[in-house]
């Protein structure tokens, strides 16, 4: 199913960490992973605001936001087996 319009897909993800030291190690984990389709997924990333994804297709919105879901659980699991408060 096509898009009507450009970027007329997105979801909002807000992840609050204990400290900012925690959520900067999250945001380095999760930059080094690129959209394999750029052109089709945009993401942006803050560390003090908000995460944004926005796809020209709902199957690609979908499958982005899963895998970064993915890598966002085990940022988070190894913060709280590794990480000092």
């Amino acid at each position: 199913m096509a898009a009507t319009a450009p970027w007329d897909l997105s979801c909002h993800l807000d992840v609050n960490f204990k400290t900012e030291q925690h959520a900067f190690i999250a945001y380095t984990s999760l930059a080094v992973d690129k959209e394999l389709q750029p052109d089709k997924v945009r993401r942006v990333m803050s560390v003090s605001t908000q995460q944004a994804f926005c796809s020209v297709e709902a199957r690609l919105l979908r499958a982005s936001f899963s895998a970064f879901v993915d890598v966002l659980t085990l940022a988070t699991r190894t913060i709280r087996e590794y990480g000092q408060d």
